[in-house]
């Protein structure tokens, strides 16, 4: 593990500090990018205007006439659009709206027109490429950023910014259209909670408009004005709202809605998220819950069998495999996208976990689920790979760091190797050392209860990361605690300081760089800062 200290522009840090920024978040922000005050504005004011994402004046309208006429409208989220259309039509629908999905559904979206739907497609997915060209499902209306002539600054917008972005294109045309006005318009900032939350769940780029939509769900969360369900959640997971956190969030909220969809039936979490009874939303929450234990367990297990079959490809392999991929006939396909992340995480190599889908009639069917490391895209290595071997792959998408695909059990083999030989062309020693980016020492005048408490209001996550700070500690004493983790006594800049490492067993030497990042813990009434170690440097 090497750790690489961001670079903080000075210039950008002073302009951010005189505009009244605390000079640790002035660094922070500009450690991550921020180029000015006007970035860290999250007033609703300040969201990238609706107009400016092509397709949602198209989409405002069609919805607009459809719902004139009486028309029947059906949603079809997160999964592929393909299998569902036959039903769609046969539940009496007029209009098939996909929500996260659909902009490489050409089949689904031709045989839904065909069969008398309209079809709008919002998604955020990245196009279909076909022989080197980009192709576009024959929709009536798409909304996506990442479609050509999209000139929409936040590409990475999760699919249910999208959606929320189509809204407020249909409120602005039903307030043209007469049938309400300013004053008793729906508010649609009700569903910013539920906003935040998938954005973060999806873990998608903050960049500065995904942040405001954060932000913006965090404050309605915290002055506890959110749905039912979100309450429920909360209280589900021993978490307290008045202080939500985008970690709350991403580890403990999203977790248990995504554990329906894998293991059981997603419209559980769908349910949750909607009712406004509170006694209906604690129960299912307690479902969730309870769900999303038996989906820890399994992915334990799973994560073992994954990981020795990982490590015995490096013991019994003549070279280090620059990819890794993964099978047995045991795993359950709802978790291969969790497993695949641990692995990655492990070995610092992009990989692939495989389960089996079923037999069709071309034959046995695997879906696998795919993580990347930075500077390897996964998405262009799968569309390499179809190239080079045509009709390995029966279908395939997502994004540079995580991929799904679907391919033939005998098919197996052939897809390994394919991956591996792109990697092997595209991974050079640089991108195969494991980096942690950190944000160097820690001023000790800033290790306090209430500036932590500043920065776990923030709005931290994926492309702008949490704080985390690197510098060498000497180690005054160390135990294991709860057998798997390390509790430690440290002395930064002289003072001491408590840390833990969790899920670290080995001891550490005297002195040591560390990474950690920064929380607060309660003893005997009192607030102290401690260190949440993160990783060692290696020597």
């Amino acid at each position: 593990m090497k750790f690489i200290v961001r670079d903080t522009p000075p210039r950008i840090q002073w302009a951010l500090t005189q505009a009244g920024i605390h000079p640790l978040l002035a660094q922070l922000y500009a450690a991550r990018g921020v180029q000015g005050p006007q970035e860290l504005d999250d007033a609703l004011a300040r969201l990238l205007p609706p107009a400016s994402m092509k397709g949602t004046a198209e989409a405002a309208r069609l919805l607009a006439d459809a719902m004139a006429a009486g028309q029947k409208l059906c949603i079809v989220a997160d999964y592929d659009g393909d299998g569902a259309t036959e039903r769609v039509k046969a539940s009496g629908a007029d209009v098939l709206i996909t929500v996260d999905n659909g902009i490489a559904s050409f089949e689904g979206v031709a045989r839904a027109r065909a069969l008398g739907l309209q079809v709008l497609v919002t998604d955020h997915h990245l196009p279909a490429l076909r022989q080197g060209q980009i192709e576009l499902p024959d929709a009536d209306v798409i909304v996506n950023p990442n479609q050509p002539g999209c000139h929409f600054e936040s590409k990475s917008i999760a699919g249910v910014g999208v959606m929320f972005y189509v809204l407020l294109a249909l409120r602005a045309e039903l307030r043209q259209r007469g049938v309400f006005d300013a004053s008793n318009q729906p508010k649609l900032d009700a569903l910013l909670p539920l906003v935040a939350l998938g954005t973060v769940a999806d873990v998608v780029k903050l960049d500065s408009n995904n942040r405001r939509l954060v932000a913006q769900g965090l404050k309605r969360v915290r002055a506890l004005m959110q749905p039912a369900g979100l309450a429920a959640l909360f209280a589900a997971a021993s978490r307290e709202a008045k202080t939500a956190t985008t970690f709350d969030f991403g580890f403990a909220l999203g977790p248990r809605i995504n554990a329906a969809g894998r293991l059981s039936d997603m419209t559980l979490g769908i349910e949750c998220l909607l009712t406004d009874d509170p006694n209906r939303a604690l129960e299912l929450a307690q479902k969730l819950d309870a769900i999303n234990r038996e989906r820890r367990e399994i992915e334990g297990s799973m994560r073992e069998q994954a990981l020795a079959v990982a490590e015995s490809l490096f013991e019994d392999a003549q070279e280090t495999p620059p990819a890794i991929c993964v099978f047995d006939p045991e795993f359950h396909e709802g978790v291969v996208g969790i497993v695949a992340a641990r692995i990655k995480d492990k070995f610092h190599r992009p990989s692939f976990v495989f389960a089996n889908s079923g037999a069709t009639g071309h034959g046995h069917e695997l879906k696998g689920s795919g993580r990347s490391i930075p500077g390897f895209h996964l998405r262009d290595a799968l569309d390499l790979v179809a190239k080079r071997y045509p009709g390995v792959l029966l279908r395939f998408g997502g994004h540079a760091m995580a991929a799904g695909c679907t391919i033939l059990e005998e098919q197996f083999d052939t897809f390994e190797q394919g991956l591996n030989e792109v990697a092997k062309e595209w991974l050079d020693a640089a991108t195969l050392m494991r980096r942690l980016d950190t944000d160097g020492a820690l001023n000790p005048d800033y290790r306090r209860p209430d500036l932590v408490d500043t920065l776990h209001q923030e709005v931290w996550g994926q492309g702008f990361a949490a704080p985390t700070f690197s510098e060498e500690l000497e180690v005054v004493s160390q135990r294991l605690v709860g057998e798997k983790h390390l509790s430690l006594k440290l002395k930064h800049c002289g003072q001491p300081v408590d840390g833990i490492w969790f899920g670290r067993t080995e001891p550490l030497p005297a002195r040591v760089k560390l990474a950690f990042r920064l929380d607060v813990d309660s003893w005997r009434g009192e607030r102290r800062v401690r260190f949440l170690v993160e990783a060692a440097e290696s020597a």
